[in-house]
């Protein structure tokens, strides 16, 4: 993939930023975005554990940040917060209440930083895995869109080959592919 074309990116086109949950999902929405967006990728992810994992995914982020020429910024790594938040929720099932207090947790962080540096709209990189249930994603989105007054993206990126594309360019790439979600409660039992 090429590095985006940065007069035509500079153009009039509405500041987007984007959450990112890891480099795989960034790929292909990062690129069908592009032509309609000034987007910024906003990596922020307080339920990746161990921190080694974090460090490793936001490693990977990075490269796709050189390789679309796209900028990047780094939300704080609230792993405490994140814990205290969804401990209750432990032994929720992956897809349930846990999730969904996490997705609420990451997109609301982005929502305000989206408000407070002056951005346009809001979305996520969350809806291009098969994984994960873009109906909640983007319901949680729009109700934060009307509390932040910040405009959601709703989209649903694993349509039209959306994984089997992001999937491709990850190899293309060799972007480093991880084995779970990212919390500690996703975590294989073999890793603990």
């Amino acid at each position: 993939m090429d590095k985006i074309n940065k007069n035509e990116y500079l153009q009039a086109k509405p500041k987007f930023l984007l959450h990112v949950c890891c480099a795989n999902c960034l790929l292909y929405p990062a690129a069908a975005l592009s032509k309609d967006f000034q987007v910024y990728f906003y990596f922020y992810n307080p339920n990746i554990y161990p921190a080694s994992e974090y460090i490793k995914r936001l490693k990977y982020v990075k490269i796709v940040s050189e390789i679309y020429g796209v900028p990047l910024i780094v939300g704080r790594y609230e792993k405490k917060m994140w814990l205290d938040r969804t401990g209750t929720l432990k032994s929720e099932p992956e897809g349930g209440l846990r999730c969904e207090l996490c997705f609420k947790i990451r997109l609301k962080k982005t929502a305000k930083a989206a408000k407070k540096l002056g951005f346009d709209l809001f979305g996520t990189t969350l809806t291009v895995s098969p994984h994960k249930n873009q109906a909640v994603i983007n319901n949680l989105g729009m109700a934060i869109s009307k509390e932040e007054n910040q405009e959601f993206l709703v989209a649903d990126f694993k349509k039209k080959d959306g994984f089997k594309k992001t999937m491709q360019l990850s190899t293309e790439h060799k972007i480093y592919r991880q084995s779970y979600c990212g919390c500690v409660y996703s975590m294989p039992k073999s890793r603990d």
